[in-house]
């Protein structure tokens, strides 16, 4: 049975969303975030209180796009999924790995500091910077759609999409989303379109 441990709109999103366009049977726990410090007890089951964490009987996972990777080769074929032998291999790869490290992280220290840490904690000027620092990389993201793309890579709709597009749900709510290009607006509202990522926000929901 697969088994995902979410919080609501956290990364954990990016396989609720993935396993629900795969239409996938799952069970789905939902924590209170930050999960380390409102859900002690499951520091007993991953030691490093992160979501997402992910199980397929013994196999263990705690990255958000390396579930969805994990989920493309386990579960497929599935046309989420680029295959090296198509011409968009690369930038797939690329984006995957790019939705996290360079689109998602500066965003979890504006998040911090901007909103998560007490009053007289919270550091105004490195969640401005890390503001700039975010949309500086995703204007990527606006040349990927700059041709009219419709998807961002391989002609349709795939993980990449998924993993990045995470990124914009971030970005909405931490109110970065209005700076980004024409392109990325119109593409994040083709993603909320999706019945997958709809029955994702509703499994959530029901969860909760």
């Amino acid at each position: 049975m697969l088994t995902l441990w979410h919080c609501a709109d956290a990364r954990s999103f990016r396989p609720l969303w993935m396993l629900e366009e795969m239409q996938l049977p799952y069970t789905l726990h939902l924590l209170p975030f930050p999960p380390r410090w409102q859900a002690p007890d499951f520091l007993a089951l991953n030691s490093l209180g992160t979501i997402p964490y992910f199980t397929d009987g013994d196999a263990v996972l705690t990255e958000s796009s390396g579930i969805l990777h994990y989920l493309a080769q386990t579960r497929g074929p599935t046309p989420l999924a680029v295959a090296p032998e198509e011409p968009d291999f690369a930038p797939y790869v690329n984006l995957l790995f790019q939705s996290d490290a360079t689109f998602t992280f500066p965003q979890t220290l504006v998040l911090r500091y901007r909103l998560l840490e007490p009053p007289e904690r919270r550091q105004p000027k490195v969640a401005d910077d890390y503001a700039k620092w975010f949309l500086a990389r995703f204007q990527a993201v606006e040349r990927q759609l700059a041709d009219g793309r419709e998807w961002l890579v391989a002609d349709r709709f795939t993980a990449a999409d998924i993993a990045v597009g995470y990124a914009c749900l971030l970005a909405a709510q931490l109110d970065l989303l209005s700076q980004t290009g024409a392109q990325t607006q119109a593409w994040w509202a083709r993603l909320q379109a999706r019945d997958g990522f709809r029955r994702a926000k509703l499994a959530q929901g029901s969860s909760a």
